[in-house]
């Protein structure tokens, strides 16, 4: 599943909808791809721990891969780094590079 450039409170129903369909579509792991975030917040990380329960749920892995940094901070300051696996892009990188704030929070 890749997540769009914005996942914040307003596309939560449309993430929720790529949600199922994804968990419909493929009985293996879970993998979402969160490189092309831009725009995010807490409702994001909400979002990302839904779909960690119901792969779980399924007795399916969860991954996330090519978390921007900055959603790794934000799951640290609400404490719950260690329940999600964030796959964080490394600062520096090319990916990093093209994720460079401007709407993330």
């Amino acid at each position: 599943m890749q997540l769009p450039a914005a996942a914040s409170i307003d596309q939560v129903s449309e993430m929720l909808v790529l949600l199922d369909s994804a968990l419909a579509a493929d009985a293996g792991e879970l993998r979402i791809d969160a490189g092309a975030l831009r725009n995010f917040d807490t409702a994001t990380l909400a979002l990302l721990l839904e779909a960690q329960r119901r792969a779980r749920a399924q007795g399916r892995a969860f991954e996330v891969t090519g978390a921007p940094a900055k959603l790794a901070e934000l799951a640290r300051l609400y404490g719950i780094e260690d329940l999600l696996p964030l796959g964080t892009v490394t600062p520096g990188s090319a990916e990093a590079t093209a994720a460079t704030p401007g709407g993330a929070a």
